[in-house]
């Protein structure tokens, strides 16, 4: 066992006690608005960042805290141009960016570690004064149709005059952290930098939390530069600076006079730094020297080419040995600094190098490596209490003569304050349920134990409606995403299975009896008419559709939705899966997978046996469509070829011969049920024949309509591009789909990059770039038809290519196009980088990768937000399952090698 898993087995919940846990945004956030009408981005601006005290949390460069965000430390930085100091990132907020909101900066996550032993951040930081108002009214003047106006374009990264900040954190032990900052200045001239770490206390005694006890002073009794922490819970802490920085003290709360021209509450504001640095104000810090933000000024002056280091120690052990000592072994410096650092990186390399199959050559275990840290680098604390956010408001349900909340005001009952899995920290600085589903794979890879602890979560009475539905996102938690949890939870206990050859089976019970929950929620919901067909709203797929499917139709009626069908489909399947691997222990789960086996085949046929004729499927397309019911009791297919029709293939589930053998009475009592209603199976896999090995499939789609589906999904002139699948039929670029409805044409057309349609704002767009979630749904299908249909089921791919390619084949070549969108080619260029000449060329860019929202549909060039590494990082998973398994393992029964029924678990989830 290398050290690394060691120290997660041994003792994980301490190392992770500090981590990366501050938000890269916390302005312009649901918990931060206290507006009149919810207009969260404009209530809390960046411009007011740094100078307002937040109220739920903190956000950061390069920025880390303990568990509980009381203290918080991270870079600031001045290059003696900018207007104020470089705090956090900025970025376009919804209404400035010509394609949403959008952060404008360059930062990378080169590394971490599950346990957050060794990390490495790096931002680039031009010297030339940063371009906000440039960037904003540029943005502004372009439209939805035009590219977006991007810091390269502004020219302050010209003559590579801009300083590579890097940051690398070790952990001596769970409370002594390591600090190296490495400042390069790629400029051809001598530059100076202000570099100053910062340390705070989150400000909760302004909101009546807490007694103001916590407190930062210069600690003039040991040696050297040292700031003391003092909070009644957390302790003590030092942070031992290296050298002879200058200290700035101030107070972490808010400057009323700059914002609301009212009286501050103190001298000394959380903007004083800030004022003492850019403006020269030497009244703006604490000459007592305390307060409860502190910031250690080092004045850099770097030639052309040069590095500048700085050291620093946060720990619960004071520093000994003399101020700036660079020798002593027992000095918070020194060698055994540099000898310590040394050896987590060191770790980090063991760690990983059992992780990612040493097949992949270097790039690829570049991309899978950079792909996990920013998984690790995305944690963040999430503290929201909803009844307390609404009674501040005066919203609260409580009350009487409360005013109307903007939104969640049916939430009331959640308070969330604990470290998430965050699709993005800036751009969605908050969770998303669906999303965090998919952030599980790559989790599991390297952290089985974070990976269950948020899909639990999610469950728990704090976070799910006593309804039973699961919570969403901040900006409506009521609103409904995909029900994945089911799905990535038995592919947690399946990861668990494979690492320490069992499974936690009361993990899984308890999951299973919340999921319960959820899906009656969405039967009682969803199924409008209680014909085991679902809607859903958008479900996740912003502008995919003709219409706003979360809002009222222009035609009136309503949409019956494969998509949200489908997705139920699967959901049912799960939940078999789930059950039959309980009642291998547990008998009386039996009962529990009958259940579901009926709901799955209820749900499955009524896909195309909906009573009038006007099904999903339309047989001669080929292909899933919505249904239209109109008021008058009309119907109609809306045939856009999209997302929404291949989803119906991700229903599909193997079950293994002993699953079903262990019980025979389920096998008798379903035979009962289909003998007794044999119409279920006209259209649909019948799943009383065995495949491979005796094991039985679950499917909407009969072999006949599943080769019918794949014809079209593997057509390079309609969903298969060169890197991956696209959201919407390359098809629908000569020939859009057009409805007339309410007095207008409604019309969908393919668009391989951004969208020209505001339906869903920002920039969500689903209308042809490639999305990674559902490519990964799709694989993980084309595995289960595998392992059920064997190698001798095969089908052209590409389409028209003459070349035929089992289905383990064809998800292999899928997840080779996905994982090329971050490769280099022959040429040397990764697609992601699209036509960016500096990350394609400049030695000190190639190599920074950044996992982007979605990729233009034609050339893989990445789109929307630049950091949602989220479910796009689910690519390492990808890249790890085609190189380390084989497909003549995963057809092995398993019965006699364990390797084999490893693999199968493995690549059934």
């Amino acid at each position: 066992m290398n050290t690394e898993k060691k120290r997660l087995t041994e003792d994980g919940p301490a190392w992770k006690k500090w981590g990366p846990y501050l938000s890269e945004r916390q302005w312009g956030t649901v918990r931060e608005d206290y507006s009149e009408g919810g207009d969260a981005w404009s209530y809390f601006t960046h411009d007011d960042a740094r100078s307002r005290a937040y109220r739920w949390g903190e956000d950061g460069l390069a920025g880390i805290s303990d568990d509980l965000q009381r203290l918080c430390f991270s870079l600031a930085l001045w290059n003696g141009k900018d207007v104020i100091l470089k705090e956090r990132l900025f970025g376009l907020t919804n209404s400035e960016g010509n394609h949403g909101e959008d952060v404008k900066e360059y930062y990378f996550y080169l590394d971490s570690t599950p346990s957050h032993s060794y990390m490495k951040y790096l931002y680039k930081y031009p010297q030339a004064a940063f371009p906000y108002q440039d960037l904003i009214e540029t943005n502004q003047q372009r439209g939805r149709n035009d590219y977006e106006y991007e810091l390269l374009d502004t020219g302050v990264f010209d003559q590579n005059r801009y300083f590579d900040v890097f940051v690398e954190y070790a952990k001596a032990t769970p409370d002594d952290l390591l600090i190296r900052i490495s400042v390069h200045n790629r400029g051809p001239e001598a530059a100076e930098l202000h570099l100053l770490p910062t340390l705070w206390f989150r400000n909760r005694w302004s909101w009546d939390e807490t007694p103001k006890e916590s407190l930062l002073q210069r600690e003039t009794g040991l040696p050297g530069t040292v700031v003391r922490a003092d909070e009644p819970k957390l302790g003590t802490r030092y942070l031992a600076c290296d050298g002879e920085p200058t200290l700035l003290f101030t107070e972490n709360e808010s400057n009323n006079q700059r914002l609301f021209n009212s009286p501050n509450a103190t001298a000394y504001v959380k903007d004083g730094i800030n004022e003492y640095v850019v403006h020269e104000n030497k009244e703006a810090v604490n000459p007592e020297q305390k307060g409860t933000k502190v910031a250690a000024q080092y004045v850099l002056n770097l030639a052309a080419g040069e590095c500048g280091v700085v050291q620093l120690r946060l720990s619960n052990v004071a520093p000994t040995g003399k101020s700036g000592a660079r020798a002593g072994n027992d000095a918070a410096f020194g060698k055994a600094f540099d000898n310590l650092m040394q050896s987590r990186k060191d770790e980090a390399d063991e760690f990983f190098a059992a992780t990612i199959p040493t097949s992949l050559d270097d790039d690829a275990k570049r991309v899978v490596r950079q792909g996990i840290a920013g998984m690790l680098w995305s944690k963040q604390l999430y503290r929201y209490d909803v009844h307390q956010w609404l009674k501040e408001r005066g919203s609260s349900p409580f009350q009487r003569n409360r005013k109307t909340a903007p939104r969640n005001a049916s939430w009331h009952h959640m308070y969330n304050a604990d470290v998430i899995s965050m699709p993005d920290k800036w751009e969605y600085p908050w969770y998303a349920a669906w999303d965090l589903a998919f952030h599980v794979l790559p989790l599991s890879m390297v952290d089985t134990d974070f990976g269950k602890q948020q899909l639990k979560l999610m469950l728990q009475e704090h976070y799910m409606h006593p309804n039973g539905q699961i919570p969403a996102y901040e900006w409506n938690f009521g609103d409904v995403n995909p029900p994945v949890h089911a799905w990535a939870t038995i592919f947690a206990y399946r990861m668990e299975q494979i690492q320490e050859g069992r499974g936690d089976t009361e993990w899984l019970k308890i999951c299973f009896e919340k999921l319960m929950l959820n899906f009656t929620w969405w039967v009682n919901r969803k199924d409008r008419d209680g014909r085991n067909v679902f809607e859903g709203g958008f479900l996740g797929l912003d502008n995919i559709g003709v219409f706003d499917r979360s809002s009222p139709l222009p035609t009136g009626g309503y949409l019956e939705q494969a998509d949200g069908t489908a997705w139920m489909a699967l959901f049912s399947q799960n939940m078999i899966e789930i059950s039959l691997e309980l009642a291998m222990s547990d008998p009386s789960y039996a009962e529990m997978a009958i259940k579901f086996i009926e709901h799955s085949m209820w749900i499955s046929a009524a896909m195309d046996n909906l009573g009038d004729g006007t099904g999903m499927w339309d047989e001669e397309d080929g292909f899933f469509y919505d249904v239209l019911r109109l008021p008058d009791g009309q119907a109609q297919r809306l045939k856009v070829r999209s997302m929404v029709g291949l989803l119906p293939l991700c229903a599909a589930t193997v079950l293994e011969a002993e699953q079903c053998d262990k019980h025979p009475q389920i096998q008798e009592r379903f035979q009962w049920f289909l003998k007794a209603r044999p119409e279920l199976c006209t259209s649909i896999h019948d799943p009383r024949k065995t495949g491979v090995n005796g094991r039985r499939l679950s499917s909407i789609l009969s072999e006949t309509r599943l080769r019918r589906v794949l014809e079209t999904m593997l057509d390079e002139d309609e969903f298969l591009s060169p890197y991956g699948l696209r959201s919407i039929s390359r098809f629908h670029a000569e020939h859009p789909y057009a409805i007339s409805a309410g007095g207008q044409v409604h019309q969908v057309s393919y668009l391989p990059a951004e969208s020209d349609s505001g339906m869903f704002g920002g920039n969500s767009n689903w209308r042809g770039p490639i999305w990674m979630p559902v490519n990964v749904l799709i694989i993980r299908a084309l595995l289960q038809y595998f392992s059920y249909y064997g190698e001798d089921f095969t089908v052209e791919c590409p389409t028209g290519s003459g070349r035929h390619m089992n289905l383990y084949q064809v998800a292999e070549e899928l997840g080779r196009r996905l994982a090329s969108i971050f490769l280099k080619d022959q040429d040397g260029r990764r697609p992601v980088y699209g036509g960016i000449e500096k990350f394609q060329q400049d030695q000190h860019w190639k190599n920074c990768l950044q996992f982007h929202e979605y990729f233009h549909g034609d050339n893989g060039a990445g789109l929307g937000a630049s950091h949602q590494t989220g479910w796009t990082g689910a690519i390492a998973k990808i890249m790890q399952m085609f190189a380390a398994f084989s497909p003549e393992a995963m057809l092995d029964s398993g019965k006699d090698t364990k390797a084999a029924k490893e693999v199968r678990r493995q690549t059934q989830e």
